[in-house]
């Protein structure tokens, strides 16, 4: 059996179809109810709470380890769901980092990450660590002003970074899962192409059919709206990347073409697939 955590998620979702299709005995973990696929069996509970994996672990061979954005932040302890499935027997652990451990080593929630990435290394068990950078799906915080008022309101309209479509991150993970040949990979996940979030705007607006206005937000604008879902030092280090990428932030990544033998998905693409969300 493999473990999915955040299973009803960007990643999750896609990531636990994929291992059904496999024909893999799935366990679909999140907070909340969720539809997953025929056969897949779901679990509610909250990694703030580890305890509460116990009585699972000790039955699957794999985790895929993805935190929620309240579990970024110093001092929330997801280490304790690496050691209870370590302890409980788990031979592989797939652990979704971010692309910042490398790039801004030193944000608070990077540190918090690249700690949680050294006891996966030193577990014990079989691992693989993602490090995207920003996902193609964090445009869905636009849908609502879309659908209201034809409108986008994003900080930093025209600096742009690769952004990653989450099925591509997901069918990343699924290989690492099950395959040998991944064991002790870090990959840097990144999209094809550098894109603002004007040009972003303009893949939907083409995907909809419909013209829409770009209003570029101030960067406190921004934070107030982030952090009603993420800690304050999570949405401050997701933004000082978005206003000012580095080299090693606007780099394209070959990664997804070196595990999946085909390039990355353009953000079109995402865009196409999820029209309904805009309409």
């Amino acid at each position: 059996m493999i473990v999915v955590t955040g299973a009803t998620g960007n990643v999750g979702r896609p990531l636990t179809r994929a291992l059904a299709k496999a024909g893999e005995e799935v366990l679909a973990v999140s907070r909340h109810k969720a539809p997953v696929p025929d056969g897949v069996r779901r679990l509610a509970a909250d990694l703030a709470e580890p305890a509460a994996l116990q009585p699972v672990l000790a039955g699957a061979k794999a985790l895929f380890l993805l935190l929620s954005g309240d579990l970024h932040g110093p001092g929330t302890g997801p280490a304790e769901t690496v050691n209870r499935a370590a302890a409980a027997g788990v031979r592989r652990v797939v652990l979704l980092s971010t692309q910042g451990v490398a790039t801004r080593p030193y944000g608070p929630t990077r540190i918090a990450m690249r700690a949680l990435e050294e006891t996966v290394r030193e577990s014990g068990m079989e691992w693989s660590i993602l490090r995207p950078g920003g996902f193609a799906s964090n445009a869905l915080w636009w849908a609502p002003a879309v659908r209201a008022q034809r409108a986008v309101a994003a900080p930093f309209a025209d600096v742009g970074v690769p952004v990653i479509d989450p099925w591509d991150i997901a069918e990343v993970a699924a290989a690492c899962l099950l395959e040998d040949r991944h064991l002790g990979g870090v990959y840097e996940l990144t999209g094809p192409e550098v894109i603002t979030p004007r040009q972003q705007a303009q893949a939907i607006a083409t995907a909809l059919g419909s013209p829409l206005r770009v209003h570029d937000l101030t960067r406190d604008e921004a934070k107030a709206a982030m952090t009603r879902n993420m800690p304050a030092e999570l949405a401050d280090d997701t933004l000082d990347i978005l206003g000012a990428p580095s080299d090693a932030e606007l780099r394209i990544s070959p990664a997804v073409q070196q595990v999946l033998t085909r390039p990355a998905r353009p953000f079109a693409d995402w865009a196409a697939r999820n029209v309904a969300a805009f309409r």
